[in-house]
């Protein structure tokens, strides 16, 4: 495992800030399966973070987007919060390499593992803020996030709400999700869950939660169908 040091030396290379605060670096980078007493997990920064990370993120399109209603404001918001684009950051920053998680978490699959990197993208963000102050934190965000808040794919609705709206323009039915199972330890489980809309095979979607799994459901459909259409320059 990378060292705290080392893991600073390199994160200071990919994201032009210095960490000085070792232990609290650790904190950010670890995970709470890791089962030592001496040392804190990320909860709680991730708590934090993802209070500073709202909070910039719906400044930047409040200033980039002067005449979007709450509405569309809202939508981008989401998509540029949420655990699949925490997980792209924190890929593009290389965070997996420093990550400290338990022996079950090393076992999971590569989907499972997105919401960890997501988690410790926001602990990072608490972490800098923290040390340095929200201008600090301001400036890490728009460095990773100033270009993803222009897209026009931040402008998505969420998935269900289009996939409803879809459906009662079909058949004038509802999207019906069953949760197929439940598994992995009780800190870190994965949902599967099948959305079905009558007249229409039906999607799978997995997440740490109901909600997410639902979503990721919604949202294959939403792609199979032609609905939406994937983003080919990324």
């Amino acid at each position: 495992m990378v060292s705290t040091q080392k893991a600073a030396t390199v994160l200071e290379e990919r994201t032009g800030y210095r960490f000085h605060d070792l232990k609290r670096l650790e904190r950010a980078l670890t995970h709470s399966s890791v089962q030592t007493p001496s040392r804190a997990n990320y909860e709680r920064l991730e708590f934090l973070g993802d209070r500073v990370l709202g909070l910039t993120v719906a400044e930047m399109l409040f200033d980039a987007f002067p005449d979007a209603p709450e509405g569309e404001l809202s939508v981008r918001l989401n998509a540029l919060v949420n655990a699949e684009t925490c997980a792209a950051i924190a890929d593009e920053i290389g965070l997996a390499d420093f990550i400290h998680t338990g022996s079950d978490i090393k076992s999971l699959n590569d989907k499972r593992l997105l919401n960890v990197r997501a988690d410790v993208v926001e602990a990072l963000i608490a972490a800098i803020y923290l040390e340095s102050g929200l201008e600090a934190a301001r400036d890490f965000i728009n460095r990773f996030w100033q270009k993803r808040s222009l897209e026009t794919g931040a402008a998505r609705r969420d998935a269900k709400t289009e996939l409803q709206e879809w459906a009662h323009q079909q058949n004038n039915v509802h999207p019906v999700y069953s949760t197929l199972s439940r598994s992995g330890p009780d800190h870190d489980p994965l949902f599967v869950v099948e959305v079905t809309v009558q007249g229409f095979a039906s999607e799978r979607g997995e997440g740490r939660s109901k909600r997410i799994a639902e979503q990721s459901a919604a949202e294959a459909m939403l792609y199979r169908q032609g609905i939406w259409k994937r983003d080919v320059s990324t």
